[in-house]
């Protein structure tokens, strides 16, 4: 049986990094963890913030609220607020995937004769 490498998961995200995961400033993600209760990340012994997997998949339902629907923090919050978060959730994903076939069907338009 041949050797499989186990893939690596990262398991903690600096602030950092999750600021570039989405391309805005540090502060944002500070600002948005306290407006809203859903990005709650461990703080280590020297109070750096230790984002787990769950709260950037947080991160990233609140960035697509906010920055690519274009809603205000307000409306975000009632969205959260009064639908269920795995019906948001599955919104996002679902979004998601028609921009990946949409992305592949005009790659397949740019390389037709």
């Amino acid at each position: 049986m041949p050797y499989k490498e186990k893939e690596i998961v990262k398991r903690y995200y600096t602030i950092g990094e999750v600021a570039e995961m989405f391309d805005v400033a540090t502060s944002l993600i500070r600002f948005w963890e306290t407006e809203f209760d859903l990005i709650n990340p461990k703080k280590n012994k020297k109070g750096n913030r230790q984002f787990t997997q769950e709260d950037v998949s947080n991160v990233k339902l609140i960035y697509h609220l906010v920055k690519e629907k274009g809603y205000t923090l307000q409306g975000a919050k009632d969205i959260l607020k009064n639908h269920n978060l795995t019906t948001v959730r599955d919104n996002l994903e679902m979004v998601q995937s028609l921009k990946k076939v949409r992305e592949f069907l005009i790659e397949i338009k740019q390389n037709l004769p």
